[in-house]
């Protein structure tokens, strides 16, 4: 029997394993069940008083609360007790992780990907993108409207201390098909979406404890500043000034593109059927960010000045064409290191450059509490490559090779 990989924790079960949460109703004879905080939620750092958990029989969807005789439908996990979405067991799931170096903009680009997927890249599939749960819903709505409509960027993602467990990811649900006259043909599918803080990725000791969700990662995305590749400014012939005081010093230490990666490697070697001999199965798309600080020292014909074409299918003619420009650069910039990382111990892997402003903001002033965006507004450049192509490997859309 398939096992389920729960949203949240990324642990796997079998659906006879599925919990319930009590409904609260009150009974024909006048029993009902109290809230209360849950100790298994409690451990995780969240203490929300809730329903009681009830076993089910392991054959139906629903069970029946010894405590006051109602029916429980509400499915939880058996892990972590978190909530799933309705009809769980019914959907695909689909875990895809994100992962990389301080500084790379991960927040940014996770807040500006999901509101492209929502809105402009949702109307071009056809697709409806809607958050699962009610924390995604109301801490994306936050993060989104502090981006868009107020123009300050997002808090940087906090690194988790030793042994926490209480960070969650925003999983949403993505429905895609059409509805005929008869029938539905919709398809859903879960995509839970996990960040993770650039610090917890600094030492191999920091990547086991705070990134063990990769072994459960259907597909992961490592997001790459290009500006901490040492020899990158005087290949290009750029302006050393064009460096960010602390992308200089991510470069200075040694956080660079190709230690990050190794860094990832070692612990998705240690993911149980891998080992050090065997290649990587899970698909990786290395995502190059902030390239708009590059488009200057690029010729205007540079497959990534050029923007993705829009059409209802995954485009893999042009992404495979960047992804050979991207390759041919690494090779120039660095002697093909990160290459031959991936080539060796990962069966599928593809590169993307993406911005996800569009323009670097301006300094933060002393005034100022948070980075504000450029006057020139928002202005994504290919920020939904990299998810589409690990949806067109999982088979949730479709792929075009025009």
């Amino acid at each position: 029997m398939a096992r389920l990989t729960c949203p949240y924790c990324y642990r796997t079960f079998a659906e006879k394993d599925m919990l319930f949460r009590c409904s609260g109703m009150r009974s024909a004879d006048g029993r009902f069940c109290e809230p209360a905080p849950d100790p298994v939620r409690v451990a995780l750092k969240d203490p929300m008083v809730v329903l009681p958990v009830v076993e089910g029989n392991g054959r139906k969807l629903s069970a029946v609360c010894k405590a006051c005789g109602n029916t429980a439908t509400v499915q939880i996990c058996p892990h972590c007790h978190a909530q799933l979405p309705v009809h769980y067991g019914k959907l695909d799931t689909r875990i895809v992780a994100m992962i990389g170096a301080k500084f790379s903009g991960k927040s940014v680009y996770t807040t500006v990907l999901m509101h492209e997927l929502i809105h402009r890249v949702g109307r071009r599939f056809d697709a409806a993108v809607v958050g699962a749960d009610e924390r995604t819903r109301k801490e994306f709505g936050n993060e989104e409207r502090a981006l868009y409509t107020e123009g300050v960027l997002p808090i940087t993602t906090q690194p988790a201390n030793v042994g926490e467990e209480g960070r969650q990811p925003f999983v949403f649900k993505f429905s895609l098909g059409e509805r005929r006259r008869f029938r539905s043909t919709l398809k859903h599918t879960v995509l839970s979406f996990f960040d993770t803080a650039g610090e917890d990725l600094e030492t191999a000791r920091g990547v086991a404890q705070n990134v063990g969700y990769l072994a459960g990662a259907h597909g992961i995305i490592v997001l790459l500043d290009p500006l901490t590749i040492p020899q990158l400014v005087p290949t290009l012939g750029l302006d050393p000034g064009v460096l960010p005081a602390r992308a200089q010093r991510q470069a200075a230490q040694g956080d660079s593109p190709i230690n990050i990666l190794t860094r990832v490697t070692e612990v998705l070697q240690q993911v149980p059927g891998v080992g050090p001999n065997r290649m990587i199965d899970v698909p990786v798309a290395i995502a190059f960010s902030k390239v708009d600080a590059l488009w200057e020292a690029l010729p205007e014909d540079s497959p990534l000045r050029q923007p993705a074409p829009d059409t209802p299918w995954f485009p893999e003619s042009d992404s495979l064409a960047l992804h050979h420009y991207v390759q041919a650069l690494l090779q120039e910039w660095e002697g093909g290191q990160i290459d031959q990382l991936l080539h060796k111990h990962y069966r599928t892997y593809r590169y993307f450059g993406l911005s996800a402003l569009g323009a670097v903001p301006p300094a933060l002033e002393p005034a100022q509490q948070r980075q504000r965006i450029a006057k020139s507004g928002i202005q994504p450049h290919r920020v939904e490559d990299p998810f589409l192509w690990l949806l067109s490997r999982l088979k949730v859309i479709e792929t075009g090779r025009d």
